[in-house]
C-alpha cells in the first residue's frame, strides 16, 4: 500500500518549508528511521526522517521549492505496486519555486518599475564591452587588476571588441583608477542591481519583528556597569583552565549570561510572557542568546540556566552556537526561550536597543566594553572599563519599577563577579 511522505511541521511557527535536497532517488529502497531529505525551516536546515519503509516510487517536489506543511512530497510503495500519482498532485498545494536572486531589470509587475535593458552605468567612454552584464577582460588583465585592487568594471577596454587588456589596467593605475575616479575608490555602482528572494528565515524574522514593534508597547532602560573586576576574574580563570585536560576559555558574554540567569532568579517577574487575559510566569530560565548566521539570526536556548554554573553555560554556548551556524539545531533548542540576550559588543557597538522577541517579555542588549574616564571612590579621575546594558520590555507584562530592580541586580552581579562563582 502506498505511503505518503509529507512536509512536516518542524517548528511551532512553521507553515511551509523549502526542500533543500533528497537523500534518495526514485527506485531506491527507504527504511523507516532513515534520513530521506533535508528541509529548510524558518529557523534552520534540518534532516527529515522517513517514518515508513518501501521503495521511493515517485518524487513530487523538486529541490529548491517551497512546500506547505502537510503537502505530499513523495510516495513510497512496494516494488511492483502501480500507483495513480495524479491523486497526490491534485490534492497537494502548489509548491512555489524559490529564486535565489532575480535581476531587477527582468522583473515587471504593477509594483515594480520596468528598467531598460541598457547596461549599468560605467565611468568612462562607451567603449567598455559587456556580455550578459559582464565586462570582457583578458585573464592577465583580471589578475593584474586584482593585485592592484582595481575593478575591471571601471576600466575602458581598448582590446578587440572593447576587451580590457593589460595596458588598460596599467594605464588605469597611472591615471588614478579610471576616468574621473581613484584606484581605491572607483566611481560607479557599488554592487549589481538585483532583487533577492527572501529565505524562509528572513521572512519569519521580518514578520515577527514587525508584529513585535507594532503590537508590543516597548519601553527601554539603560545602565552602565563597571566590568573591570569581571574582566580580571575572567583572565584569572582562563589561566587556571589552561592546565585542565580539556581547557576552556570563558568570554565576557558567558559572565553576562550567568549574571542574567541569577538576576532572573531574584526578579522572576521579568521571566514572563503576555497571554491575552493573563501573564505567564516561567519556573525555569530558558535563556536565549542571539547568534548571527548567514541567512539571518537565530536564538539558541540554554535550558534551566538558573541551575548551571559558569563553566556549564560557557560549554553550552559554544556547542549551541556552533550547531546554529551549521543549521543543525533541533526546534526545541531555539523556540523555547523565556528571555533573550543580544550582544553586539563584539562588533564594536557601544549601545543599542533590541526588539522584544515574542512571546517573551524582555530582551537585554549588551554593548562593547569601553575605556573611558571615570571618577573613583577617592574622587579621582581614572581610566575605567564600562559596559552599557539596555533592557527592552513589554510594558503589558513588566513595569518600570520591576525592570529597574532587575537591572540593579544584574549590575550588582556583574560588578561583583565572585557571586557568579558560588
Amino acid at each position: 500500500m502506498a505511503k505518503e511522505i509529507l512536509m512536516p511541521a518542524l517548528s511551532p511557527s512553521m507553515t511551509e518549508g523549502t526542500l533543500v535536497k533528497w537523500f534518495k532517488k526514485e527506485g531506491e529502497a527507504v527504511k523507516s528511521g532513515e534520513m530521506i531529505a533535508e528541509v529548510e525551516t524558518d529557523k534552520a536546515v534540518l534532516e527529515m526522517e522517513a517514518f515508513d519503509s518501501g521503495i521511493l516510487k515517485k518524487i513530487l517536489c523538486e529541490p529548491g521549492t517551497k512546500v506547505a506543511v502537510n503537502t505530499v512530497m513523495a510516495v513510497l510503495g512496494a516494488k511492483e505496486e502501480v500507483i495513480d500519482y495524479s491523486v497526490y498532485t491534485a490534492k497537494a498545494p502548489v509548491a512555489v519555486a524559490v529564486a535565489t536572486s532575480v535581476p531587477v531589470a527582468s522583473v515587471a509587475s504593477d509594483s515594480a518599475p520596468v528598467f531598460s535593458k541598457s547596461p549599468l552605468p560605467v565611468t568612462g567612454s562607451s567603449s567598455v564591452s559587456r556580455a550578459n552584464g559582464r565586462v570582457k577582460a583578458s585573464p592577465l588583465a583580471k589578475k593584474i587588476a586584482s593585485e592592484m585592487g582595481i575593478s575591471v568594471a571601471y576600466i575602458n577596454g581598448t582590446g578587440p571588441g572593447g576587451r580590457v587588456i593589460k595596458r588598460d589596467v596599467l594605464s588605469s593605475k597611472n591615471s588614478g583608477g579610471g576616468s574621473g575616479g581613484w584606484g581605491i575608490y572607483p566611481s560607479g555602482p557599488i554592487i549589481k542591481d538585483e532583487r533577492i528572494a527572501l529565505s524562509n528565515m528572513r521572512q519569519t524574522i521580518a514578520r515577527r519583528l514587525q508584529e513585535s514593534k507594532s503590537q508590543i508597547p516597548h519601553f527601554y532602560l539603560e545602565v552602565e556597569v563597571d566590568v573591570e573586576a569581571m574582566l580580571e576574574t575572567r583572565v584569572s580563570l582562563n589561566k587556571a583552565f589552561e592546565k585542565l585536560p580539556n581547557p576552556i576559555k570563558l568570554s565576557p558574554n558567558d559572565f553576562v549570561l550567568k549574571a542574567v540567569a541569577e538576576a532572573l532568579r531574584k526578579v522572576p517577574a521579568v521571566n514572563s510572557s503576555f497571554e491575552g487575559d493573563s501573564i505567564r510566569q516561567y519556573g525555569n530560565v530558558a535563556l536565549a542568546f542571539a547568534v548571527a548566521i548567514p541567512n539571518g539570526l537565530i536564538t539558541p536556548v540554554i535550558q534551566e540556566a538558573q541551575n548551571k554554573n559558569l563553566k556549564q553555560i560557557a560549554d553550552e554556548v559554544k556547542s549551541l552556537a556552533a550547531r546554529a551556524r551549521e543549521g543543525k539545531l533541533k526546534p526545541e533548542e531555539y523556540t523555547t526561550g523565556t528571555f533573550t540576550v543580544s550582544n553586539l559588543g563584539m562588533y564594536g557597538v557601544d549601545r543599542f536597543q533590541a526588539i522584544v522577541n515574542p512571546p517573551q517579555a524582555a530582551i537585554l542588549a549588551v554593548g562593547a566594553t569601553v575605556k573611558k574616564p571615570v571618577v573613583n571612590k577617592a574622587n579621582q579621575i581614572v581610566v575605567g572599563q564600562r559596559m552599557s546594558l539596555t533592557l527592552s520590555c513589554d510594558h503589558r507584562v513588566v513595569d518600570g519599577a520591576v525592570a529597574s530592580t532587575f537591572l540593579s541586580e544584574l549590575k550588582r552581579l556583574i560588578e561583583t563577579p565572585a557571586l557568579l562563582l558560588i
